[in-house]
Order: structure tokens, then C-alpha cells, then sequence
């Protein structure tokens, strides 16, 4: 079979490969992923705070365990003045298509804090196993112990 002439992939040349490092290394000084905040949360580090962006009612549903919540429209210089300036904000909202954790990130760095994204937001961190908390988890909670007792003939 012949090859074709024309490629979608190579459309656009790869970056040269010292370039490409540069890119890389500065995404890497912007984001992080559920892993590495779940691991660093295992070893017990205290040096950053997670804040999930999205609205109160989101937040009291479902968030990562011992996250706040500063929604993206109400961080100002007032609401933050809490937050201490030598710990690194970590900001996240719903998923890959939801952008209030960049406009939390945006809004954060603008007040002086240093900052980076939790890629895939919630969502990846519930596909990596993290632990949450809210609403929805206690009533998982409470079905599950239910299930339980039933199962057991106790119920």
C-alpha cells in the first residue's frame, strides 16, 4: 500500500527537541495532576492548599477531602486575605471542560499567590482514587452501611 503524501499529524512540525523541553518544563511550573496531589496529601504535606473554584452548592456536594472552597467569581484581595502567601494554591473545578480553576489560578496569581491547575479537576481526581467528601459521599455512606446491615440479616 502507498503511503500518502499528506500527514494531519505532522501538518504542524514537532517543536526542536531543546524547545520542546522549554515548553514542557515551564507547563510543568503551571499544573499538576490527581496523582502527584494525592500522593504529596498521603505523605501528610502541608505546604499547599487545595481550592475548588466552583460554587458553594458543587463544593458541599462532592470535593476533595479537606479542599476549601473560594469560587472563581468571589476571589478578591478580601476573600483571600486569609490564605497564607508562602503555601502553593492548588485550584480545580469539574473537569477538562470546565475553566473556573483557570480563572481561580489567573485571579490567585494576580493577588500575589503562587499558584498552579490540578489537570482533569474533579473528575480525574475521583478516576484516581482520591478521597472525598460532601453531600453525595454521605449518602454513599449511609446506602452502603444499609446494604450492609441487609446483607448481614441484621436489617
Amino acid at each position: 500500500m502507498k503511503e500518502p503524501q499528506f500527514s494531519f499529524l505532522q501538518e504542524t512540525p514537532a517543536a526542536e527537541p531543546a524547545d520542546a523541553a522549554l515548553h514542557f518544563q515551564a507547563k510543568l511550573t503551571f499544573e499538576t495532576d490527581a496523582w502527584d496531589v494525592k500522593t504529596d496529601m498521603e505523605r501528610g504535606r502541608s505546604d499547599f492548599i487545595v481550592i475548588d473554584t466552583r460554587s458553594a452548592l458543587d463544593f458541599a456536594a462532592r470535593r476533595i477531602a479537606g479542599a476549601i472552597n473560594l469560587p472563581h467569581r468571589l476571589i478578591d484581595a478580601e476573600t483571600t486575605a486569609h490564605l497564607p502567601k508562602d503555601k502553593l494554591m492548588v485550584t480545580y473545578c469539574w473537569g477538562p471542560g470546565c475553566n473556573a480553576s483557570t480563572k481561580g489560578t489567573l485571579k490567585l496569581a494576580s493577588l500575589g499567590f503562587r499558584v498552579k491547575e490540578l489537570i482533569g479537576g474533579l473528575e480525574y481526581w475521583i478516576r484516581e482514587g482520591g478521597p472525598l467528601e460532601g453531600t453525595i459521599e454521605s449518602k454513599a455512606s449511609e446506602l452502603c452501611d444499609t446494604a450492609q446491615v441487609v446483607m448481614s440479616g441484621n436489617g
